[in-house]
């Protein structure tokens, strides 16, 4: 087994992880909501009155954010993701993942991140699904295929 010393990122890892923790703690104890991305955006369809622009505002922080960081950011300190994909795995990766969520009833940082520090017998089933599917694709990718 080779390791790639070069992408091995445990200090971003660890501050992404606690910055995800800290946002959910907010979000569920400013707005009374579990912070699962598959729900806010789920919510919008259909669009409930009076229950849209909070979704709206949260989903384009993931499209303001990164172009704000990039704007602000010097080159050197910003690496782009190595995506090892053709456009189509890419847009068939997004569709399953989409009809996990609606079968898991939420996503892994609903299930994840929230569920699990509830302690909630479902999100640790729906979690061990997410994680369980993610190795043996993996397996399937790098040593079957």
């Amino acid at each position: 087994m080779n390791f790639d010393w070069a992408h091995f990122t445990p200090f971003a890892s660890l501050t992404g992880g606690i910055v995800l923790g800290v946002a959910s703690a907010i979000f569920i104890l400013v707005n009374g909501r579990i912070l699962g991305i598959s729900g806010i955006l789920g919510g919008l369809l259909p669009p409930k009155v009076g229950d849209t622009s909070w979704r709206v505002a949260f989903l384009l922080g993931f499209v303001v954010a990164p172009a704000l960081f990039h704007a602000l950011v010097p080159t050197e300190f910003v690496t782009t993701p190595r995506i090892d994909a053709t456009d189509l795995m890419v847009i068939a990766a997004g569709l399953l993942v989409g009809i996990g969520t609606r079968y898991a009833s939420g996503c892994t940082s609903g299930h994840g991140v929230c569920g699990l520090s509830r302690l909630s017998p479902r999100s640790l089933v729906a979690t061990a699904s997410f994680m369980g599917a993610g190795f043996a694709t993996v397996y399937v990718m790098r040593h079957v295929i």
